[in-house]
């Protein structure tokens, strides 16, 4: 990474936004491509509130492995707007990537 850390340390983050009245409680689920899934990973989100959360941070179950490709599903029990954002800060011109999660049943 370039840069001052943590701002630019490259990394995956999940921006979560629950505009609703209750409290989201969230189950991430982690994919691999030569290993079996892992999670959930539990999160909550305060209603009307947002939570950005690093995917080197998630520990428990157990620490994500880097450099390895993963893909994650993630389940609340109330509706989310979920947003996926890379950073990869390998240079001095930094590049970021950000994409909307889609629902599926």
């Amino acid at each position: 990474s370039t840069g001052r850390e943590p701002d630019y340390t490259s990394r995956d983050e999940l921006s979560i936004l629950n505009a609703s009245d209750e409290t989201a409680h969230l189950g991430l689920t982690i994919y691999y491509s030569d290993r079996e899934p892992v999670g959930p990973y539990r999160l909550t989100v305060a209603a009307r509130r947002t939570r950005h959360v690093r995917f080197n941070d998630l520990i428990d179950p157990e620490a994500m492995p880097l450099d390895v490709d993963y893909a994650c599903v993630v389940e609340s029990d109330v509706p989310v707007i979920v947003q996926f954002t890379r950073l990869d800060s390998s240079r001095a011109e930094n590049a970021w990537l950000s994409t909307l999660a889609f629902p599926a049943e």
